[in-house]
């Protein structure tokens, strides 16, 4: 193999694989974000004293950790065609995504709720602070603090698990890889520079994460 020509045929790929990243990126970010607003909503229900609403957060968070993501995006894109509601391919993923990620993100999230000692939060009714001010300005603050590495991990999980949305028609990393290696007959060259950019994506939020860890610590 000609070492040149195999660099020529690479860079070639790049803006196409480069496009198909973006599209990655920004649904996973959708989708951790959204999730993780779901995630703090579903904890809050299964926290709740009401036994129905407890009960509801427990089976979906069942249903969606025991479900393939793959199962979740077909049905997300073909039930609502089924009913005459025709959902974008793109959007059919944001929300696939937004929900399975928000199961698993409410018992992240759980975890650093419970850590939270309860004077702090009785401290906060001394001070006339109502249940929405306590959540967003003492409790959300310490439990992202407390539970950011696995709310990394839940992200790059997120990342990876998007290579799965290519199957309902969502040009994505994967899906230009497809196309790539079905045009230039050259599938181990395409999917190794695909698996790079999936490397490189996770590396950085890996980066991103440790260096706010370190911030964080330095102002405790």
């Amino acid at each position: 193999m000609n070492a040149p020509d195999l660099l020529t045929r690479c860079i070639g790929y790049l803006p196409q694989l480069l496009d198909g990243a973006l599209t990655t990126l920004w649904l996973s970010a959708v989708a951790v974000v959204c999730g993780f607003f779901a995630g703090i909503f579903i904890y809050t229900m299964s926290a709740s004293d009401s036994r129905l609403m407890a009960t509801t957060a427990r089976v979906y968070v069942s249903v969606f950790r025991g479900t393939p993501v793959l199962a979740q995006l077909l049905v997300f894109y073909y039930v609502p065609s089924a009913l005459g509601l025709a959902l974008p391919g793109a959007v059919a993923a944001a929300v696939g995504l937004s929900l399975n990620t928000a199961a698993y993100q409410s018992q992240i999230l759980g975890a650093g709720f419970r850590s939270i000692p309860r004077g702090q939060i009785e401290a906060a009714r001394t001070f006339n602070l109502t249940r929405r001010q306590t959540l967003w300005h003492i409790e959300v603050p310490q439990v992202i603090a407390a539970t950011l590495p696995a709310l990394v991990s839940e992200m790059i999980d997120i990342v990876k698990a998007s290579a799965v949305i290519s199957v309902i028609a969502v040009t994505d990393l994967t899906r230009v890889g497809q196309q790539l290696a079905s045009s230039t007959y050259r599938p181990l060259e395409v999917y190794t520079l695909a698996a790079c950019f999936y490397l490189a994506i996770t590396t950085l939020l890996s980066l991103a994460a440790h260096g706010y860890e370190r911030r964080i610590a330095k102002r405790a």
